[in-house]
């Protein structure tokens, strides 16, 4: 039972709902936007989704069905994370040097987690590290886990740079291999290279390049 529309970004909608069986729980329902390759969107998320099912941790937020709208529009079903962006939590809390560290061990043990479970992220950022509170601790939720994967598709040499940045994350966060337009797959490296901005931003107050001349 969908309840209210919670968020919007280049991939789609992202709308709170709430599951009623066989458990009932708040949920979110990310909705992908419409003529992204939609039988194939999904038929991409179903190879995930025996990693995505085996990933079971702390920092991670669960990934937990996926399927079509009556439109053909690709939705994935996922654990409601009331959070903010880390880069925003630690600014609102000014928290000191240590404190973001020790946050941030917290996002690379689920990522490393994810990692050995044979799932990348690929679209690594601060909007998609969002840190709840729970116990008056900060917990920090890596979420969208096997979307960026299932969202890809093959790129051709006339692919746009806006398209490809659409598809497959974002530039200020992406690695050098990751932003070149080849058919190259990219491993677990690119992740660390998005961990390492992320934490540069942390501890610098911006991103290590200039978002502008980047993109």
């Amino acid at each position: 039972r969908v309840l209210q529309k919670i968020g919007e970004g280049g991939f789609g909608e992202v709308w709170m709902a709430e599951q009623t069986e066989p458990v009932r729980r708040r949920v979110a329902i990310k909705i992908i936007k419409p003529g992204m390759d939609s039988e194939q969107v999904v038929a991409r998320f179903e190879a995930e989704r025996q990693a995505l099912a085996m990933m079971e941790h702390a920092n991670i937020a669960r990934v937990y069905d996926g399927g079509e709208t009556d439109e053909s529009r690709p939705y994935f079903v996922m654990e409601l994370v009331k959070g903010m962006p880390i880069t925003e939590y630690c600014d609102r809390k000014n928290l000191d040097l240590a404190a973001r560290i020790a946050l941030f061990r917290q996002v690379c043990a689920g990522v490393q987690h994810a990692h050995q479970k044979g799932v990348i992220h690929r679209d690594l950022k601060p909007n998609n590290v969002l840190v709840c509170e729970v116990d008056d601790k900060p917990v920090p939720k890596v979420i969208d886990f096997g979307i960026a994967k299932a969202l890809e598709r093959p790129l051709t040499d006339k692919t746009l740079f806006t398209e490809f940045r659409q598809f497959i994350g974002t530039p200020e966060y992406m690695s050098p291999e990751q932003a070149e337009l080849s058919l190259i797959d990219v491993d677990t490296r690119s992740d660390v290279y998005a961990l390492g901005v992320m934490l540069y931003e942390l501890l610098a107050g911006e991103p290590p390049f200039d978002p502008k001349s980047l993109r």
